[in-house]
């Protein structure tokens, strides 16, 4: 980039819009540009930080000691209170290549102590700081949409055949693919056949199934350019009241097809398209690069004031239909038949947001003969495979690949009946991370059956209950007798800890009272209107629970 093009990169980032053209100089000119490999460890904790690095390609992770903290992409930076305290926190990683400009810590403090804009903003209370950054986030989804490219949004592969090939045939492979449409290749041109056209052309008007495709197939396509905004393709289908465009490679070569479900998809949320590319994968390749997608639709639904726990709820189920396929296309088709993969944890409740480590496990019929060791090569693979595509290794090894965690349904019931009966936190800790299980994929009544089993062994005895809700108390409230916040003042220096402090205590003081009260759903606000139904808790409290949550669970997107 010339100075004038980096003098535009830096201005289109808050709060750098703000400042004048002096100051952008003295920013630019001290820019240098590096590059980082995958898996660079950028940014290493407890290390003192030399420079603020803005992303011009890439995406760079902040790893917690189990779990993502945040992920940066392009037109982003990291990390100014990292520079102003002079103290790494936590790991920074380069999850792809990136190139990023490297701005001197010295000349970052600089600046921004000469510039009251600057300081204002990184100074400023939660509370602006939140305001500001949903602004930002808004009007950054609004240019990402009129920036996008035909490439971004999800494309139909083509299907294409002869134009002398039979109606039925033609039907045949269209069904056979998942398709929607079929791209006719004729002598001299292409032309296209919907799934309507099978409707109306064919069968309205009776025509027979041997006859030749090209008789109710429309020629004369409208193409685009896989580099051609997206804007200007909605345009297109406006103009020439199609629903259909047929994309182009820069060789000229039919690469796919846009469609209006999948265009007006993108500008809604991008939650259908994303949908559509995880229902229509065939390889763990093409899983993995629907997998890549999903940090987008938080971004997306985050700018358009879309609720945390609502986004949790569509990340959930995007995870869980990546969980399904995964299982489908490793998993032995006999063994399908005889087991059950659940996940568990945050992700089992649907409120997991950003990946964290891996919870789930694989529960077995009994009467499953498949070897042993054909089980194992499965489960082995499919956490690796789950690494491989962003999810973290869990630190306690809550996985299938671990055999404590992959059981028979008899041994998963002699587990509950120990973890009930011998109580220490070690037990209760694995009780609520299973109480918390959602049947993914397989035979999901071996859960079901499972559950009820657990019920019927956790009593009405009040101690067992009373042993189980005891670790809300393990973390104090982190505020103090005149209501200020309390903050670490060790390792996390002027920090506090929301999981610890807030959500912890929701989250299990509201498992405690569900399982006691034999409640099946697993979402914690949903465990609550149960509650609430029961006359357990009363309507008001019940609101406010809900509302602290969600408060507490947008905090923890925004800042953790």
């Amino acid at each position: 980039m010339n100075i004038l093009e980096q003098k535009n990169f830096i201005k289109s980032i808050v709060p750098f819009n703000r400042v004048n053209d002096f100051t952008l100089d003295e920013v630019c000119k001290a820019l240098d540009i590096v590059y980082f490999k995958e898996d660079t460890l950028i940014y290493q904790q407890n290390k003192k930080p030399q420079f603020l690095y803005f992303i011009i390609k890439g995406v760079i992770q902040e790893l917690g000691e189990d779990e993502i903290l945040s992920v940066y992409v392009e037109n982003e930076y990291f990390d100014p209170i990292t520079l102003i305290e002079n103290n790494i926190k936590h790991n920074f990683v380069a999850k792809h290549e990136s190139i990023c400009y490297a701005l001197p810590r010295e000349i970052f403090l600089h600046i921004m102590y000469q510039n009251e804009e600057l300081e204002g903003f990184f100074f400023q209370s939660i509370s602006d700081k939140l305001n500001d950054n949903l602004k930002n986030e808004q009007n950054k989804g609004l240019v990402n949409f009129m920036m996008a490219k035909v490439s971004d949004a999800y494309l139909q592969k083509p299907i294409i055949i002869d134009e002398n090939e039979t109606i039925y045939n033609a039907a045949l492979t269209l069904k056979n693919k998942k398709g929607s449409s079929l791209i006719i290749k004729g002598s001299d041109q292409y032309g296209i056949v919907t799934d309507t056209d099978f409707r109306e052309k064919v069968i309205l008007n009776r025509i027979n199934f041997n006859a030749p495709i090209k008789n109710i197939t429309t020629f004369g396509l409208k193409t685009i350019s896989d580099e051609e905004f997206l804007f200007n393709a909605q345009l297109q289908m406006n103009k020439f009241e199609i629903k259909r465009l047929i994309v182009l490679d820069k060789k000229e070569e039919i690469i796919g097809v846009l469609d209006l479900i999948a265009l007006t998809s993108f500008f809604a949320s991008h939650t259908y398209s994303i949908i559509l590319e995880l229902d229509n994968t065939h390889t763990i390749d093409e899983l993995k690069s629907a997998s890549e997608k999903f940090i987008r639709v938080v971004r997306v639904l985050y700018a358009k004031g879309v609720k945390v726990r609502y986004i949790s709820k569509i990340v959930s189920q995007l995870n869980t239909k990546l969980f399904r396929k995964l299982y489908e296309m490793l998993c032995p088709i006999e063994l399908q038949e005889k087991s059950c993969l659940v996940i568990m944890g945050s992700e089992g409740r649907e409120e997991q947001v950003l990946r964290t480590d891996q919870d789930n496990a694989l529960i077995i019929a009994d009467d499953c003969d498949i070897d042993i060791e054909l089980i194992e090569e499965f489960s082995k693979s499919f956490t690796q495979h789950l690494i491989d595509f962003g999810y973290p290794k869990c630190s306690g090894n809550i996985m299938v690949s671990n055999q404590y965690w992959r059981k028979t349904k008899k041994e998963f019931e002699h587990t509950i009946f120990e973890w009930i009966n011998t109580p220490n936190e070690e037990n209760h800790m694995n009780l609520a991370i299973f109480y918390d299980a959602f049947g993914v994929a397989g035979d999901k009544y071996l859960l079901v059956d499972l559950k009820e089993y657990l019920f019927k062994m956790a009593t009405d005895s009040t101690i067992f209950h009373s042993f189980f809700a005891k670790p809300v108390l393990n973390f104090e409230t982190p505020l103090s007798m005149f209501a200020n916040f309390v903050v670490d003042k060790n390792k996390h220096k002027n920090e506090l800890d929301i999981k610890k402090g807030g959500i912890f205590a929701i989250v299990h003081g509201v498992r405690a009272l569900s399982l006691e009260h034999k409640i099946k759903k697993t979402n914690t606000v949903e465990r609550i209107k149960e509650l609430e139904i029961l006359n357990v808790i009363d309507t008001k409290f019940a609101s406010e629970l809900i509302e602290s949550f969600t408060v507490l669970l947008t905090l923890r997107l925004k800042f953790r």
